[in-house]
């Protein structure tokens, strides 16, 4: 398949938007082009069992898109320990290691495959190492309080900034692609701006 690309909507001090949130306010016409730029290429999404008990309450029933029609359509890859009581279409239940998972299905002929909320899965695929895209969305604003959305120690990675855009009103959509430093490394060959993380945490001070 293609790259494994995680998409998270951010405040500046790394909290993730959640459903009872109220700190993201830009709802305008950028914000779901950038969505659908990026759920465009994909063809696979893998979601946390919170992720999808809460989903599978709401995305069925909507007719919001871009991403209504894409998250009903789309293969979805849940991970959990038991069964879910919901059912929802094009849904495949995963009882093994995610990282497993993932690599084989990175391993398959296909598009991308996308990681939306579900943070925990996130965090335990970027210390993995299975991340190639991060696609971040900040709010100009400070949450204050609530689940950061990079959590958790992880080995020190380096992205590359690929594409910087951004709303009307201020919000910065950022694409970060997974580096691998090398001897042939240079500035001819790697033009994008470099960014080194020690941990997940990346508005941090």
């Amino acid at each position: 398949m293609g790259n494994v690309v995680l998409y998270h909507l951010l405040s500046l001090d790394g909290v993730a938007l959640e459903d009872h949130s109220e700190w993201f306010t830009d709802g305008g016409p950028e914000m779901f082009a950038n969505l659908g730029r990026v759920i465009g290429p994909q063809d696979d999404i893998i979601l946390g069992r919170v992720t999808y008990d809460s989903w599978v309450e709401y995305w069925p029933n909507s007719d919001l898109d871009p991403f209504a029609s894409f998250i009903n359509t789309s293969r979805k890859h849940v991970f959990t320990s038991g069964t879910p009581g919901a059912t929802w279409a094009n849904t495949t239940v995963v009882t093994t290691p995610a990282a497993e998972h993932v690599a084989d299905l990175k391993q398959q002929p296909g598009g991308d495959i996308g990681i939306h909320g579900s943070i925990g899965l996130a965090t335990s695929l970027l210390r993995a190492g299975l991340v190639d895209v991060l696609e971040l969305v900040v709010a100009p604003a400070v949450a204050g309080q609530g689940r950061r959305a990079f959590d958790g120690e992880a080995t020190k990675q380096t992205l590359a900034l690929t594409d910087v855009q951004r709303s009307s009103l201020g919000t910065p959509f950022l694409t970060y692609r997974r580096r691998t430093a090398t001897a042939d490394d240079t500035a001819a060959t790697q033009p994008a701006q470099a960014c080194t993380i020690w941990s997940w945490t990346p508005f941090a001070g």
